[in-house]
This record gives structure tokens, sequence and C-alpha cells, in this order.
């Protein structure tokens, strides 16, 4: 999304296997770009045997780790999905009478513009800065040590990110013609394991 950090009420890490979204959200945390943190998810299949104890408690684990003391970390264990991360966390902020007008949302690179797009639907009234870690490429295949699976999940959310809107999931954006010939030749190559099920050949690949 190209969106500069700046401070906000809170950061919100959405959870996956991926835990340079806790370390992204540790770095913000140290420099003052938010107070507070909250750590959601429960577990996938991709996280379930990287993150046993859930998402939202591995987060949390390195979180302390690199330094965000205890009561500055909210825990959401629950959701399993990016709405449910979103929804879940807003209900524990107002919960707990944390007032939120912004936020930073922390997730894996390739997820910035879907996590807008579901925040911007579920909840719109807040300002909302998105945030990931800063590397290339190759750097992320390196740091999460399976390219396969890095694909894979990059045409998962691209999928979604063209089917979502009209399900009333996620805000609509304009997908690229080159973007949609990209998922379809990868579609195409196999890397279909994270596709929304039963639609890996009924939605359109190309225009």
């Amino acid at each position: 999304m190209h969106h500069e950090p700046r401070p906000c009420s809170v950061a919100i890490a959405l959870g996956s296997h991926d835990l340079t979204v806790a370390d992204t959200t540790a770095d913000l945390y140290s420099r003052g770009m938010a107070p507070l943190v909250v750590m959601t998810g429960a577990t996938s299949p991709t996280s379930a045997a990287r993150m046993p104890l859930g998402e939202a408690v591995h987060y949390r684990r390195r979180a302390l780790e690199l330094g965000v003391p205890e009561s500055a970390v909210l825990l959401e264990s629950e959701a399993r999905n990016t709405g449910e991360n979103i929804t879940k966390s807003r209900a524990l902020l107002e919960s707990t009478g944390v007032e939120v007008t912004s936020l930073l949302l922390v997730s894996k690179p390739y997820e910035e513009r879907r996590a807008y797009a579901t925040l911007r639907k579920l909840w719109p009234s807040v300002d909302a800065v998105c945030a990931s870690a800063p590397m290339t490429y190759d750097d992320y295949v390196s740091a999460i040590g399976d390219e396969d699976l890095v694909v894979a999940m990059m045409v998962g959310a691209t999928q979604r990110i063209i089917i979502y809107p009209e399900r009333g999931l996620i805000i609509d954006q304009h997908v690229p013609a080159e973007i949609h010939a990209a998922y379809g030749r990868l579609c195409d190559r196999g890397f279909t394991g994270r596709l929304v099920r039963d639609e890996s050949r009924t939605e359109p690949r190309r225009v």
C-alpha cells in the first residue's frame, strides 16, 4: 500500500505463519508508533506446525523477547481469518475501554492490500495505516524458507481480492489485467493450495 508509518492509537498484528509480522509490530512499538499492540490469531493449516500454541501466542512471545512490555500487549487468540482478526480485535479493544481513532495494521507484505480492503469494509470509521516487513521478494522467501508456500499464499491473496468484494467481505479494488494474467498462469502451474475451496476452476482467471 506504500503507507508511511505514523503514530496511531494501536497496532494490530494479523495472525499468520510468519513471525516477521510480530517483529515488525515490535519495531513499530519501539519507534513510538503505537502505545499498545494487539496480537490476533488462532491457528490455520499453514501455521499449525510452526505455531502449535496459536499465532497470537507465538506473536506475543516474540514481541516480549524483542522488548515490548507485557502491559502493552493484548491477546486475541480465537480469530481464524482476516475478517475475524479485525472484528475480534475491535471487540477486545472496546471491551477494555481503549479509544481507537487510528491504527497500524501489520501483516505479511503481500497481504497489505487485502487486509486494508477488509478493514475498510468492517471498520470504515477508523483511520488506518498498513505496515509490513520492508523486504525484497528474495529476502522474504529466504526468511520463510519455502518459495512454493510463499507463491501459493500470494495466489490465494490475489484470488480473494478478486472474488471477495461480490461476497461483501472486502471493498472493491481495481485489479489490473496483468495481475489477472499472472494469477492465471500461476494457477495453471499448480500454485492452488491456498485458493478458496472449490473455486480454483470456476472463477475467471484472465481478463
